[in-house]
């Protein structure tokens, strides 16, 4: 491990970015350019002491899990990434299976919705990023251990996941989870995650087992979907999908028509969410 090289490409990739590029307000005037070091902390899942000391070249060796979420906090690309791996002395992720670098330009695009929730997953229901408005409204999900992260596993094996749903939706919601995950099972044969998730679950949970064995296949598209949250009540929300070029990832945005009860209650969720109101604990 590179201390040194890796605490001054940890300096100059925070130096270059501005709030704004992820998606903060600049707040007070700042007296050095780039992000500040807790920003990076917050973006990143990680105490502001543990960043510090990497940028100091006296912190510990980073786990891969945090070399990832480093490199999505400073909004590397595939290539810098890559090197910050190597400097940890870590091999990069390998190609060929599914990703979980999200590109600079989707993050982009993600910082820049403010006023709706939206996230990046992957097709095996991975997710990568959240918005501050899907944090509100699900929970903060990269705040979770990595296994927790996992949209499709929590909603079978997470009770806890299962309360962001009205109960008479539930049934088609585990359909589709289930249809979803066998396209792409059947899709990519030779990536064993999708596989080794479906063995998991059937395993673990008879509900998702008996849906398996029905064999329907579906891939995801807009939809209609009801929230529950604990201080705003339930939401309506149309609910988009625009996927990569890679057909692997997934930017999933959430919006209310103007002029209905929902569309307010986003409004009000919005403010609620900025004030940590007991956000729930789930995943859309």
């Amino acid at each position: 491990m590179n201390r040194a090289e890796i605490a001054d490409f940890l300096r100059r990739a925070r130096a270059r970015l501005h709030p704004s590029d992820v998606g903060l307000t600049a707040g007070a005037r700042r007296r050095t350019p780039g992000l500040r070091r807790e920003e990076v902390a917050q973006l990143a899942g990680m105490s502001v002491d543990y960043y510090a000391r990497l940028e100091q070249s006296r912190g510990p060796r980073p786990s891969r899990q945090m070399l990832t979420a480093l490199a999505r906090a400073l909004r590397l690309t595939e290539v810098e990434r890559d090197h910050l791996f190597h400097l940890a002395g870590e091999e990069p992720p390998r190609r060929g299976t599914t990703s979980t670098h999200v590109r600079p330009g989707l993050l982009l695009v993600l910082d820049r919705l403010h006023d709706t929730p939206a996230m990046v997953v992957t097709d095996c229901g991975e997710v990568l990023a959240q918005n501050a408005l899907s944090r509100a409204l699900s929970g903060d999900v990269l705040a979770r251990p990595p296994r927790g992260r996992n949209m499709i596993r929590r909603f079978f094996l997470d009770p806890t996941a299962q309360e962001l749903f009205p109960p008479e939706d539930r049934p088609q919601r585990a359909r589709e989870q289930v249809a979803g995950l066998r396209a792409v099972a059947a899709s990519r044969p030779a990536d064993p995650e999708p596989a080794a998730l479906a063995t998991e679950l059937r395993a673990a949970s008879a509900e998702f087992a008996q849906l398996w064995d029905e064999h329907d296949v579906a891939v995801r598209r807009a939809s209609t979907k009801r929230f529950r949250h604990p201080a705003i009540g339930t939401l309506e929300l149309d609910c988009e999908v625009l996927v990569n070029s890679d057909h692997n990832q997934q930017l999933v945005i959430h919006t209310a028509r103007p002029g209905t009860e929902s569309y307010e209650r986003l409004r009000l969720l919005r403010v609620v969410g900025l004030q940590n109101l007991a956000p729930t604990d789930g995943g859309p």
